[in-house]
């Protein structure tokens, strides 16, 4: 499984830019996952007197946290603590990445933050984007209520799947690699999980132009999930570009949804 996984992930360990360019505080901090892989993350506290909350963030497939800050760069100002993770192989995390092991640390990052004591670990949410999505998917369902909510943006349905997509899109790929799909094992796939994470409740977002990842896998994600369940197809956007052309109201929709989500986790831990 080793050897296909490595087609998912494309880390790098360029440095670009830090959140520090855009005035925002930001701590170091270096994690242990279970099979001791020293891991690279970054914590930016809230900027309000009163944190709403905590956001663990898992990101995309490709570059590091120094490219992929700016789309949560915006949560200390709304209140939110941000965990950002590199997965193992990324960044400064050592290591290299495949399906199981990047569960391994993003189960260390949630570890982290549920010790810290600025952080109430009732109200933790999960952001995942792209391949961050299915890694934070099946993460809700391993740690079935310990997630205020889950946020996935623009997520595949299964690795065959999207494995498969591309090759059938590339007349080059579909020539010599025709294969591959087949020998995509269906370990954590996200649409195996989704319906386990109830009840913490899930919003689902996805541009209906994105070129990457068809918005269709996360209709089907949707339809999957069980309990509280939002869902929020974006017109003319391409993949996880609302956050780029629209920030205030992708921003407004996120932190609407944590606060619905905060309020239905509250009620049932009553």
């Amino acid at each position: 499984m080793k050897l296909f996984d490595r087609v998912f992930y494309y880390p790098d360990r360029r440095a670009r830019t830090t959140p520090a360019e855009a005035g925002l505080a930001f701590e170091d901090v270096s994690l242990r996952a279970a099979d001791g892989t020293a891991l690279h993350a970054w914590l930016l506290p809230s900027r309000t007197a009163e944190s709403r909350g905590t956001v663990l963030h898992l990101h995309g497939n490709a570059a590091n946290i120094t490219g992929h800050w700016p789309f949560i760069g915006w949560l200390p100002a709304a209140g939110y603590h941000v965990l950002m993770l590199d997965y193992r192989g990324y960044g400064r995390s050592e290591g290299t990445p495949t399906r199981e092991e990047t569960l391994l640390d993003a189960e260390a990052a949630l570890d982290y933050l549920r010790a810290r004591p600025e952080v109430d670990p009732r109200r933790i949410f999960l952001f995942g984007q792209s391949i961050g999505g299915a890694i934070a998917t099946v993460l809700a369902a391993r740690r079935h209520g310990q997630l205020a909510g889950v946020i996935i943006d623009s997520t595949f349905t299964s690795y065959r799947e999207i494995a498969r997509y591309h090759i059938l899109r590339n007349p080059v790929m579909l020539l010599v690699a025709w294969w591959f799909p087949f020998g995509v094992d269906r370990t954590h796939d996200p649409i195996k999980y989704i319906a386990t994470i109830n009840p913490a409740p899930i919003l689902i977002m996805h541009g209906k132009a994105d070129r990457i990842i068809p918005w269709q896998m996360s209709q089907r994600l949707y339809d999957a999930a069980t309990g509280p369940k939002e869902l929020w197809l974006i017109e003319d956007m391409d993949h996880m570009e609302a956050w780029e052309l629209m920030p205030e109201e992708a921003g407004s929709r996120f932190v609407a949804f944590c606060e619905r989500a905060l309020a239905h986790f509250l009620a049932r831990s009553a």
